[in-house]
């Protein structure tokens, strides 16, 4: 028969103590098997011999499981890798048309100098003229898509930045913004002082901040000036206007007018494939956060200025026309603009508003 161990009485130990020692779990569930012929052999000796010596605290340490990373989800729809015909269709028709332009352009001149040698050598130059000419405004629009492109990456790269506070990304970035601003002497000033201070500080998100306060305050300030005065003419002529179609006409003049002034002022040259890219994504930008609607606090401003009672009249649609004109050249800020805004504080239309009412009112 068995003589049962008593159970141990609980007790506190320092990890410290001499007596207490680390073991691995194989070692723990090893020595497991064990005890209990060596807790029977303690409990026969104990009271034939003197107390015994303090027991030894054994601590199995657990193993952590490996971490495994999680695979990324299955795509629930695969992307098609077939051949674009509409690709190749449109690159066929293109290079039909123009070896039918070359060719009839080919065949005027030979029958100009089948004509008369003067015909021809002036045909010659005209061609000549011509085909230069096309191939400048060519690069001159691709040289313009290529800058708005640019602009489109340096925001990205720069919101993605003030997440995750790289500094190589960051010191990245301000090196190919400064040399994007460069040709501007505006920013000179604010060039040097970036520069100078490129090397002290660490995190990555203030690099981009303290690039945001230098590059593009006096260019905020300004884009607010174009905006301002914009506004103010398109609801000074739709104001007196006598035809809705006149009105029209001038408010899509004035906002493709001021988006590329805005385009230019923060670095970008857009052409005019260019100009119809920005007027699409401005148009877009709008639909998307519903811009188009006024907000709250400019309803209360326009109607604290007590526009509620004139607003059937030719004022107040000149003021509307006008505050949609603010709203435009807001939302062409957000796409011409290389970097986010973070540190500085976005233009809001309630401020341009209440500049257009005031103005308003000092003409009255």
């Amino acid at each position: 028969m068995t003589e049962r161990v008593p159970p141990r009485r609980p007790a506190t130990f320092k990890l410290t103590d001499p007596s207490v020692v680390l073991i691995d779990s194989d070692e723990s569930s090893a020595s497991s098997s064990s005890s209990a012929a060596h807790a029977t052999a303690s409990a026969s000796s104990a009271s034939s011999s003197a107390p015994p010596p303090r027991a030894r605290v054994q601590l199995a340490q657990e193993k952590e499981p490996p971490i495994v990373a999680p695979k990324p989800p299955a795509s629930i729809i695969n992307p098609k890798k077939g051949f674009r015909w509409g690709t190749l269709f449109w690159s066929a028709a293109t290079g039909l048309v123009t070896l039918a332009f070359w060719l009839w352009v080919s065949k005027l001149i030979e029958d100009l100098f089948a004509q008369s040698q003067t015909l021809g050598t002036v045909g010659m130059v005209l061609a000549v003229l011509a085909g230069g000419s096309l191939a400048i405004i060519v690069g001159r629009e691709a040289f313009g898509l290529i800058r708005l492109a640019r602009i489109e990456q340096l925001h990205a790269r720069a919101a993605k930045v003030l997440e995750t506070d790289n500094r190589a990304e960051a010191r990245a970035i301000i090196r190919e913004l400064l040399k994007f601003e460069h040709p501007n002497p505006q920013l000179a000033r604010a060039r040097h002082t970036l520069e100078k201070h490129l090397d002290d500080i660490i995190d990555g998100a203030d690099l981009i901040r303290l690039a945001e306060r230098e590059l593009m305050t006096p260019l905020d300030i300004e884009a607010r000036v174009l905006i301002s005065k914009a506004a103010q003419r398109v609801s000074v002529v739709t104001a007196i206007s006598p035809k809705a179609l006149i009105d029209v006409l001038f408010v899509a003049i004035a906002a493709t007018r001021l988006i590329g002034q805005l385009a230019r002022l923060y670095g970008g040259r857009p052409g005019a494939l260019g100009m119809f890219k920005l007027m699409r994504q401005t148009v877009s930008h709008l639909a998307i956060t519903g811009g188009i609607a006024l907000g709250d606090s400019v309803v209360q401003s326009v109607f604290g200025h007590g526009l509620a009672s004139r607003l059937s009249s030719k004022l107040g649609e000149g003021v509307l026309n006008g505050m949609l004109t603010a709203r435009l050249g807001l939302a062409a800020i957000d796409l011409t603009r290389p970097l986010p805004f973070n540190a500085l504080p976005r233009p809001q239309l309630g401020d341009l508003v209440k500049d257009l009412m005031k103005k308003r009112e000092k003409e009255e």
